[in-house]
């Protein structure tokens, strides 16, 4: 599997998962998450799978500060119904990094470990993402600005091209190209950038 070359220069994320230290899957815990795991859940590599990662990365750096985050023990909120827009995407990016599943997820081994019941969707708020930690209920909420990053102006007629069926071999390979470096930019050029992913301590 080949992926785009920039993908090895986004910052990888490592979490701790009791869980998984429990039922002897990582040792200690740990369990490093790069970009490229995200992609291969979603299927493809978008901005809206940038964003989902950048403030899901940005938000739990700001809940943990230099300790390693604990996967399995975040509620994460979503402002938005389920079903509308994006939210299916950015919740399952989310779900990879925090363990926060609904309420179809894992029930938990004798009343510890369950992740059901912590991915939550029409909940309001200003934000794209909302994440408290359930135990101190330290809490962020993190606003995703696509638009300070915007498209290449060709993008725009590249992409009619190809849903309408003349767009040539070039014209669907240089589409690709674009699309690409818009991830890129978010994730290497903007990727510390607030005025991308803003992240606001909460009371929650």
């Amino acid at each position: 599997m080949t992926f785009p070359d920039f993908f090895a220069d986004i910052a990888p994320i490592t979490l701790r998962d009791p869980l998984a230290e429990l039922l002897g899957a990582a040792r200690g815990g740990l369990i490093e998450y790069r970009f490229a795991d995200a992609v291969k859940l979603a299927g493809h590599s978008c901005p809206t799978v940038a964003g989902a990662w950048l403030m899901t990365t940005r938000g739990l750096r700001a809940l943990y500060g230099d300790a390693v985050p604990v996967r399995g023990d975040l509620l994460a909120a979503l402002p938005e119904a389920a079903e509308v827009g994006v939210s299916g995407v950015i919740a399952s990016v989310v779900t990879l990094l925090t363990g926060a599943t609904g309420e179809q997820g894992f029930k938990g081994l004798a009343g510890r470990h369950a992740r059901n019941g912590l991915l939550r969707f029409g909940t309001g708020g200003s934000g794209s993402l909302r994440l408290t930690r359930c135990d101190t209920q330290a809490a962020v909420e993190c606003a995703l600005h696509l638009e300070r990053v915007p498209p290449d102006p060709a993008m725009g007629p590249l992409l009619y091209a190809v849903l309408d069926g003349s767009a040539n071999a070039e014209q669907r390979e240089r589409f690709g190209e674009l699309w690409q470096e818009r991830v890129r930019r978010l994730l290497v050029e903007h990727a510390e950038d607030p005025a991308l992913v803003e992240v606001r301590a909460i009371h929650a």
